[in-house]
C-alpha cells in the first residue's frame, strides 16, 4: 500500500531569514543546503537546512511576512503546553539517536546562553525544550519505549474524543488504495472539503482544470540556480 514514508521538509514562514539561519546553524548545528528565490512565488527566498539526505528543515520569506503580526494563543503557541489556531503548528520536535546526544545538544544550546527545560521522560521519548527566534517553540527527543498502539492508544481519550471503534480499527490500519489504470480526474471545487486557500477564485477555478501534465511542465525546474564551475 503506498502512503507517506517520512516528512521531506517542514517549511516556517520568518521576516528574518538570515536570524532563523543563524540559529539553526550556530545553536543547534544545522547546515544550509539551499537559499534561492521560491519557485512560482514572486518576491520570496526559501532556505533548505538538512536534518539527513531526504529530511529538511525549510525556511519561506515572503514581502507580507514582516507585516502579520504574531499573537500567543492564534498564530504561536510560545510554550509546549500553549494552543494556537487549528492547523497551525504547535511546536516543532527534532530527534537525535541517543540520551546522550540530547544532552550533548542541551550543553551546546546553553552555551549560547538559550534557556533550555528538561529532559523530560515521556515514556515513548526523552526530550529537551526551548524557544527559537520569532517566537519558535522548539523540543529536541530521543525515542523511548515502542509506541505499541494497545499501550499508547488511552480509551478515556478516544471517548474524549468521540472516535467509534469502526473509526478507532481504521485510524490503526489504515484503508488500502490500488490506483487505478487511468488516474482519477482532479474533483470539482466543493467548499465543504479541504482546499487551498488565499488564491483569487477564478485562479483557483482555472487551476483545477488545469491538466496535471500541463501544470508539471509549466512548473518544471530542471537545473539548480547556480551553474557549476
Amino acid at each position: 500500500m503506498t502512503a507517506p514514508n517520512g516528512i521531506h521538509h517542514i517549511a516556517l514562514c520568518t521576516a528574518d531569514i538570515r536570524a532563523q539561519l543563524d540559529f539553526f546553524n550556530d545553536v543547534l548545528g544545522m547546515k544550509l543546503v539551499g537559499l534561492f528565490w521560491m519557485h512560482g512565488v514572486e518576491g520570496a527566498w526559501h532556505a533548505f537546512m538538512t536534518l539527513d539526505d531526504q529530511c529538511f528543515v525549510s525556511f519561506v520569506q515572503t514581502p507580507e511576512v514582516s507585516k502579520i503580526e504574531r499573537e500567543l494563543g492564534k498564530t504561536h503557541a510560545g510554550h509546549p503546553g500553549g494552543a494556537v489556531s487549528g492547523g497551525a503548528m504547535q511546536h516543532l520536535a527534532l530527534n537525535v539517536d541517543t540520551l546522550d546526544d540530547l544532552l550533548s545538544l542541551r550543553d551546546r544550546i546553553r552555551s549560547r546562553n538559550v534557556h533550555v527545560f528538561g529532559p523530560m521522560d515521556h515514556g515513548m521519548c526523552h526530550s529537551i525544550y526551548f524557544a527559537g527566534p520569532e517566537d519558535l517553540t522548539l523540543e529536541i527527543t530521543t525515542n523511548g519505549l515502542p509506541m505499541e498502539p494497545e499501550r499508547w492508544i488511552d480509551p478515556e481519550v478516544v471517548e474524549a474524543a468521540h472516535i467509534s471503534p469502526e473509526e478507532l480499527k481504521r485510524f490503526c490500519e489504515p484503508t488500502s488504495f490500488e490506483p487505478p489504470e487511468t488516474p482519477i480526474k482532479q474533483p470539482g471545487l466543493d467548499a465543504s472539503q479541504p482546499h487551498m486557500r488565499g488564491y483569487p477564485e477564478k485562479l483557483y477555478e482555472k487551476m483545477l482544470k488545469t491538466p496535471d501534465e500541463v501544470l508539471t511542465e509549466a512548473t518544471r525546474v530542471s537545473e539548480p540556480p547556480v551553474s557549476k564551475a
